[in-house]
């Protein structure tokens, strides 16, 4: 069933955009919720001037995106974490972690833009790829270092 979107749908298109979608998704969801309508020559002509200006604003965000992806490709992100002598971690190094580093810096990065496999658990540098956008990468260092403030006052305890 072919519909109109009358506003943007993630992984469906933008709004203005005729879609082909499966009869159930258009009467149960897209209809009844006012997200599509039916894709008359009224309808196109009415939605044309929303779908100019909303193609401009995704393309300014898109050039925002790419700015930042920019910015952000190679930086170094420093995070203390108290570690024992043999440089592992006692907590882990997480996503949100990277992203607050980031954000201090003056990045405009959120958490959920930060891609770790698994949580960082060593101290040392890391290759760390942060999706700006589905098809929008960077990368950048995270360098993970011991508080030596927390590991030292332990390692005289256990001398004495």
């Amino acid at each position: 069933m072919k519909v109109l979107l009358c506003q943007d749908v993630q992984n469906l298109g933008f709004l203005g955009d005729v879609v082909e979608v499966k009869a159930g998704y258009a009467r149960n969801y897209l209809l009844p919720h006012a997200v599509a309508t039916e894709p008359t020559e009224a309808n196109i002509k009415a939605l044309a001037e929303a779908k100019a200006k909303r193609a401009k604003v995704r393309e300014l965000a898109r050039e925002q995106l790419e700015r930042a992806a920019d910015a952000v490709e190679g930086a170094e992100a420093v995070l203390a974490a108290r570690a024992n002598e043999l440089g592992h971690l006692f907590g882990s190094v997480t996503e949100r972690d990277i992203g607050t580093n980031l954000r201090e810096q003056g990045f405009e990065i959120a958490d959920e833009m930060v891609q770790l496999s698994e949580h960082i658990k060593e101290v040392g540098t890391h290759q760390v790829t942060l999706k700006i956008a589905p098809d929008l990468t960077a990368n950048i260092n995270v360098i993970v270092v011991s508080q030596d403030e927390t590991i030292e006052p332990a390692s005289e305890n256990s001398e004495e």
